[in-house]
């Protein structure tokens, strides 16, 4: 850990597929390791985005401002939160931060930090589990979906709420992106499930908006 403790500015970062509550507990405990390791957090880098998608924004805005030496180190929460495009685009990345004299921690797999010589070899062992992992439950989800249709059961999200649709409108006729809409935008199932509007709802209303107006 002493390399570590000469390290003052900190970049977070979080990548989570639910929503604020998510967010603020890993913000919470990483806020306080922070805190005891006597490191200042330069920004906190928070992506709200399904494993799927590849679109990161605040990922690639931690690696430009890597390389405009903003910080010193980057504390994530897990390396299958930090990545989970399988070994090579993971230890690419992990390697980036070193060539650039950035340290990098995960909070809950610290021991990477004592391994020396044979960190890649655990690395990638651990990127290769993640990606497994991912593939797993997606497989199991897909079997669960086609056992539901096959039983006749109607998938995908019930229809979002009429208020909701109607602020969705509103931002987009104001201009407001359609990541931004996602992120403001929450609403709440019958049992009581937080939501983001998804781009693909997004668009949807995009298109019944632009049919009312021809």
């Amino acid at each position: 850990m002493g390399e570590f403790l000469e390290m003052k500015k900190i970049g977070i970062y979080v990548r989570v597929s639910t929503g604020k509550q998510e967010v603020d507990n890993q913000l919470l405990q990483l806020r306080e390791y922070c805190k005891k390791s006597g490191w200042s957090i330069f920004h906190e880098y928070v992506d709200i985005i399904s494993g799927k998608e590849e679109s990161r924004p605040e990922y690639d805005k931690l690696f430009k401002e890597a390389h405009q030496k903003k910080f010193d180190g980057v504390l994530f929460w897990a390396l299958d939160r930090f990545s989970r495009s399988g070994t090579l685009f993971t230890l690419q990345k992990l390697s980036e931060l070193d060539k650039l004299g950035i340290f990098w921690h995960s909070y809950q797999e610290p021991y990477f930090s004592s391994v020396g010589e044979f960190k890649d070899v655990v690395i990638s062992i651990m990127a290769t589990l993640a990606k497994i992992e991912r593939e797993k439950i997606s497989e199991r989800t897909k079997a669960g979906l086609e056992r539901a249709r096959l039983k006749g059961k109607k998938l995908g999200r019930k229809k979002i709420p009429k208020e909701i649709v109607e602020q969705v409108k509103v931002l987009l006729e104001q201009g407001i992106t359609y990541r931004e809409i996602s992120k403001r935008v929450v609403y709440k199932t019958k049992f009581g499930k937080e939501h983001h509007v998804s781009p693909t709802q997004i668009t949807r209303i995009k298109k019944s908006l632009f049919q009312k107006r021809v």
